[in-house]
């Protein structure tokens, strides 16, 4: 045990770079880079909501989006009209609530306007 403690103090060993840049690249690929995925995620569901949409925010609070601003959304929900900043908005409800059928009326409503533009 006492030589390893010597031979490290001797130097840096071109082993000791190696091992560092290894747990370097590790870092990145298990923490860093799966968390700037899920920022990029989370910035376009927020930038893709539309009105009329429902959703709940981080706080707890369920309602309906009335108004897209720059700055934030105008959420309705039983006791009035309140503005959140986007960053609030945490997970789109139907989505949430209604999985597949969303996405299955979603898939129906676009074959139909498919099918229209063809006709014309």
């Amino acid at each position: 045990m006492l030589t390893l403690f010597l031979q490290a103090q001797g130097g840096s060993s071109p082993m000791m770079l190696i091992m560092m840049g290894v747990m370097f690249v590790g870092f990145y690929f298990l923490m860093i880079r799966p968390q700037m995925k899920k920022q990029k995620q989370e910035k376009n569901f927020q930038e893709n909501l539309k009105v009329g949409t429902r959703v709940v925010l981080t706080s707890g609070l369920h309602g309906r989006i009335a108004q897209v601003q720059d700055d934030g959304f105008v959420i309705e929900t039983l006791s009035g009209k309140l503005k959140f900043e986007k960053a609030a908005v945490s997970r789109e409800m139907t989505e949430a609530r209604f999985g597949d059928k969303v996405k299955a009326a979603e898939k129906a409503d676009d074959k139909k306007e498919t099918a229209t533009e063809e006709k014309k």
